[in-house]
Formats: C-alpha cells, sequence, structure tokens
C-alpha cells in the first residue's frame, strides 16, 4: 500500500524542482523586481497593483508561501483580492494530476513540432491565471476600497544569480514538498490498505470483519460507492471518488490513492499505473477515463480548493471566516 502511494508522487519531484529553480533565479537576479514595476500598469484594472505578481507567480510553486507574501502589500483591498484569487493559479501540488490525466487523455500528436500534452499542460497553466484575473475582477465590485494606493519600490542593480545557493534552496524545499506530502500520502496509504483488506461480514458485527476481501466488496468499494451518485454524472467511478475525497488533504494525494487503489485491484492488468488506469473499464464496456472525464477531472483540479493547508492560511492571513468559507465554496462548487 506505501509503496506505490509513495512512489506515484516521488516521480514529479523533478518537475517541481524545475520550476523552482526559475523561479529563484528570476528573483535572485533581479528581474523579479522588474516584473513587480511592469506589471502594476497591467493589474491595476483587476484591483490588484504590482506587488500582487509575486504571490500569483509564487503561486505556481505553492499557495501557502504565496499567500503569506501577500503582507508586503499595504492596501487592505488589493491585499485581500490578492489572496483570494492566488489559489487559482497552477501550484506544483496540482502538476501530478495534471501529469497523469493528460497523459492519459492527451493523444501523443505534435502541432508544428510542439507535442499536444505540453500544449494541455501550458493550458492548464493560463487557465489558472486567466481565471484569477477574472475573479479578481469581479471582487474588486463587491469589496469595499479603503484608501488608493501608489507602487513605491527600490529597483535592486542586476547580479548573477547564486547557480549552486539556488540549487540549494531547490532541493531543501523539493524535500518538504517530498516529506510533507510524503507525510500525508503515507497515512492516506496505510488507511486505504486496510479498507481495501477488511470488509464487513453478511451480519454485522461492529469488531469482527471479513479479511482478505475482493477489493469490490471491502469497505474503501462501499465508501466510494456511496459516494457515486453525486459523481457520476460527472464521469466518475468510485475510485476517483475515493481519490477524490483523500486529496481534500492536499491535491497530489489523488495520485497516490490512484497508485494505491490500481496496485491493489488484482482484476488491473501488469505495466505502470497510466497503463492500469488506461485500460480500466466500466460495467458496460466503456473507458473509466474516457476523454470528457479526464477533461472534467483537469478542470475540477483548476478550480476547486483541494488543500486544507491553504484554507488554514487563508484565514490566518485574513482572520475572517466569511471570506475563507466563502472562498472554499466559490472555488469548489
Amino acid at each position: 500500500g506505501i509503496i506505490p502511494g509513495l512512489g506515484g508522487i516521488i516521480i514529479f519531484a523533478p518537475q517541481i524542482g524545475i520550476l523552482l529553480y526559475f523561479l529563484y533565479l528570476l528573483e535572485d537576479s533581479g528581474y523579479m523586481a522588474r516584473v513587480i514595476f511592469l506589471m502594476d500598469r497591467f493589474l491595476r484594472p483587476f484591483g490588484l497593483n504590482g506587488k500582487s505578481i509575486v504571490p500569483l507567480v509564487s503561486g505556481t510553486a505553492c499557495a501557502i508561501p504565496a499567500i503569506m507574501s501577500t503582507r508586503n502589500i499595504e492596501n487592505v483591498k488589493e491585499r485581500l483580492i490578492t489572496i483570494l484569487v492566488t489559489p487559482f493559479m497552477t501550484c506544483s501540488a496540482r502538476l501530478p494530476v495534471y501529469s497523469i490525466i493528460i497523459a492519459l487523455v492527451i493523444p501523443k500528436k505534435f502541432f508544428f513540432g510542439i507535442s499536444f500534452q505540453a500544449i494541455a499542460l501550458m493550458g492548464m497553466y493560463f487557465l489558472g491565471f486567466i481565471t484569477a484575473l477574472i475573479s479578481a475582477f469581479i471582487l474588486k465590485y463587491f469589496i469595499q476600497n479603503k484608501g488608493n494606493s501608489f507602487l513605491v519600490m527600490d529597483l535592486p542593480t542586476y547580479k548573477m544569480p547564486l547557480w549552486s545557493y539556488n540549487f540549494r534552496m531547490v532541493l531543501v524545499k523539493v524535500w518538504e514538498f517530498i516529506t510533507g506530502a510524503g507525510k500525508i500520502i503515507f497515512a492516506v496509504s496505510v488507511i486505504l490498505w486496510f479498507l481495501s483488506y477488511l470488509g464487513p461480514k453478511e451480519k454485522f458485527e461492529l469488531f469482527s470483519h471479513e479479511t482478505d476481501v475482493k477489493l469490490e466488496n471491502s469497505y474503501l468499494s462501499q465508501m466510494g460507492h456511496s459516494i457515486e451518485p453525486m459523481i457520476k454524472p460527472l464521469g466518475y467511478d468510485w475510485k476517483m471518488g475515493v481519490g477524490i475525497i483523500t486529496s481534500f488533504a492536499a491535491r497530489e494525494v489523488f495520485v497516490g490513492t490512484m497508485s494505491t487503489l490500481y496496485s491493489l485491484d488484482e482484476e488491473a492488468e501488469e505495466g505502470s499505473i497510466i497503463q492500469k488506469m488506461r485500460n480500466d473499464v466500466k460495467p458496460n464496456g466503456e473507458k473509466v477515463f474516457s476523454f470528457a472525464t479526464g477533461l472534467s477531472i483537469l478542470i475540477f483540479y483548476a478550480f476547486a480548493m483541494q488543500c486544507i493547508s491553504t484554507i488554514a492560511v487563508v484565514y490566518r492571513e485574513t482572520k475572517s471566516w466569511q471570506w475563507t468559507v466563502l472562498q472554499t465554496v466559490m472555488m469548489s462548487g
């Protein structure tokens, strides 16, 4: 249960590391300060200011430090709007979900030498950024303004970034990602394994259970089937339902859950997790992960607030349950 769960997430660490490394290089060279200055005029119509670009860009790594970095924004309205829209940015936790679903449903074809899969992934990043801007524009009319803001900042001189120092910073952050996500996935994988190994007896007894049951007769299957009426119209099966429930702890847990579930399924063919998911079919013979279902999952993870830690940080920074609950309900809705 543990090995496929953790293995499903560790393989995405290099992609996250590359993303973070380029972000650190931009900041260390002095270019990020210029980006703030250049973006100020562009972001003003959306109710944001130039300093909002730092949380938005940082949000592509993780929304938690990104939201905390909004403390540099002096204007209360602009800071609140930035906090509310930053989780739309494609964070590194979404990257494993996007990678596995895009590999499943987007064909390996090329458009002028560029892979359709690469275009799809880039499209998800654009979708997050555009949604953040549209949301900010709408929120601008609902949040009362508390004075005008002005951008005053010191532009540092350009300098050569510290290549090795930034690389060490990336290794630390990637290790934090692996251990942070790993703790949750470790716990979830063990719980999933137990729930898949145990099942109810024909006559219900509180402390007595059937062991070594088939996956479809387990407690885990029953849990998934209980929410299936809600998710069936979306084209999801019970396994995806379990994945969505567990990923409220953190989005990347979805991949760990899928890895664990498909490794437990004795009827699934041998091969990689992607191959098993691609070959999985519903009782009526339809593919579980069709093109439409795949796009649906991508859109769900692009918008939904599937991160308890982010919700906690939003409350800590806003000191308002009203805005925290509204953000969670709107994004998930």
